[in-house]
C-alpha cells in the first residue's frame, strides 16, 4: 500500500513554514508525514530530506509546495527529480504547477509532458534567482556611488577626543579610562587612536 508525504523548506531559521504545512493539510498529508526542514538549499546535506528519502517506497506520492523546493538550482532540482522517479519510483505532485502531477499521464507522452515542464520551469526558477541577485548587486554598487555607506556606522570622535587622547599618551589615564571617558570599547579606543596617528603622519 502507497504512502503520501510531504517535502517543507524554509531557507531561514526566520522565515514562518505555516503556509507549506496548511497547503500539504489541505491534501490530506498525515501530520506525521511532513517533514520540514529549515535550511537553506546550498547542499542536499539536509537531515529531514535524507531520512524522508529513506522513507520512501515504490509508489508512494511527495507533496511539494513548489518545484524549487527540490533544490538551489536547474542541475539540482532535475537530478533530485531523476532520484525520486526514477531511482526511488516514486509519484511528485507540485501544487503550484497541476501539470507536474506524475500520477497522471504515465503514458510516453505524459512522461514527456511533465520532463518539459519541469526542465522550462526550473529553468525559469534558476534565471529569475540569478537576476535578483544580480539587481541586488547592482542596486549596492548604485548605493556606493551615491555615498550610502554599508556595515556598522563608524563611531564619531567625541568632542574631547584630543584631550582625553593627550591624556593617555601622558599616561595620566589607562586604556580602559580612556575607553570610558570617550564612551568606546578598548578596541575601538585604541583603533581610532592609530587612525589618528596615521592622519597625523601625512601632515
Amino acid at each position: 500500500m502507497s504512502n503520501v508525504y510531504a517535502y517543507v523548506r524554509v531557507s531561514t531559521l526566520q522565515q514562518n513554514e505555516d503556509r507549506q504545512v496548511i497547503a500539504m493539510s489541505e491534501v490530506q498529508v498525515p501530520e506525521k508525514n511532513i517533514y520540514v526542514e529549515k535550511q537553506s538549499g546550498k547542499d542536499f546535506n539536509r537531515p529531514m530530506y535524507r531520512k524522508l528519502l529513506k522513507r520512501l517506497k515504490a509508489n508512494d506520492v511527495l507533496y511539494v509546495k513548489s518545484i524549487d523546493r527540490l533544490g538551489r538550482n536547474y542541475d539540482e532540482v532535475l537530478e533530485q527529480w531523476r532520484i525520486l522517479t526514477k531511482q526511488k519510483r516514486v509519484d511528485i505532485v507540485v501544487l503550484d504547477m497541476p501539470l507536474l502531477d506524475t500520477r497522471r499521464g504515465k503514458d510516453l507522452l505524459g512522461t514527456l509532458i511533465a520532463d518539459l515542464v519541469l526542465s522550462l520551469l526550473s529553468y525559469v526558477s534558476e534565471n529569475e534567482r540569478c537576476e535578483i541577485r544580480q539587481r541586488q548587486k547592482e542596486g549596492i554598487e548604485a548605493a556606493k556611488r551615491k555615498g550610502v555607506r554599508f556595515g556598522r556606522p563608524k563611531k564619531i570622535l567625541p568632542d574631547n577626543f584630543e584631550e582625553i587622547y593627550m591624556r593617555w599618551m601622558k599616561k595620566e589615564i589607562n586604556g580602559s579610562e580612556a575607553a570610558r571617558l570617550c564612551n568606546f570599547s578598548r578596541t575601538t579606543f585604541y583603533r581610532k587612536v592609530k587612525e589618528t596617528e596615521e592622519i597625523k603622519k601625512t601632515y
